[in-house]
């Protein structure tokens, strides 16, 4: 654990402020939600809670269904990381912070299709191989959990546009359904 130097009182309602320096730097958001740990030494923690982050295997099943079954790679994903990927190397996605433009697209709560001549984008700030070929946000009782996309690799064949689609939009509805269950 990292000592910030940084000191806060609790208020008379119990709470504590997170400095804004600290929220910028750990990409919290108001509204996001913290789950709080405890240890016997008397540490309290708050680490972002990610709802999606609770299915992970079973997303990553999805991920691998759907690779398997369309033959398209691709991406689950949190606000912050990917959670599961398929049909791509594991290693240089899973757990890798989203890039900019993947989370704009969350963000902006609608289908996304890449479209020829425009900027490919990334699903990671350091990936450059892949792009986003087709993005559906994860929306659960109204808040964003994350997203789904599936991705077009350079040595890939491109999947047909509308079976696409349905399959990312599907993949998303039904990871909501599960998280709102």
């Amino acid at each position: 654990m990292k000592a910030t130097g940084i000191v806060r009182r609790i208020d008379d309602l119990g709470r504590v402020v997170i400095p804004k320096e600290i929220r910028r730097t750990m990409r919290i958001r108001e509204g996001d939600p913290l789950e709080i740990f405890t240890d016997r030494e008397g540490e309290v923690i708050f680490k972002k809670y990610s709802p999606i982050g609770e299915l992970n295997s079973f997303a990553a099943q999805y991920a691998e269904t759907l690779h398997k079954i369309a033959g398209m790679a691709v991406v689950i994903c949190d606000r912050d990381a990917v959670i599961a990927c398929a049909g791509l190397p594991k290693k240089d996605y899973l757990e890798k912070k989203l890039s900019p433009e993947l989370e704009e697209i969350a963000e902006g709560r609608n289908v996304y299709h890449f479209l020829d001549g425009s900027n490919p984008v990334r699903i990671t700030a350091e990936a450059t191989s892949a792009a986003v070929s087709c993005a559906m946000p994860i929306v659960a009782d109204g808040d964003l959990i994350g997203c789904v996309a599936s991705v077009h690799t350079p040595d890939a064949e491109p999947a047909d546009g509308d079976v696409e689609t349905k399959l990312v939009c599907t993949a998303a509805a039904f990871l909501a359904k599960q998280i709102e269950a």
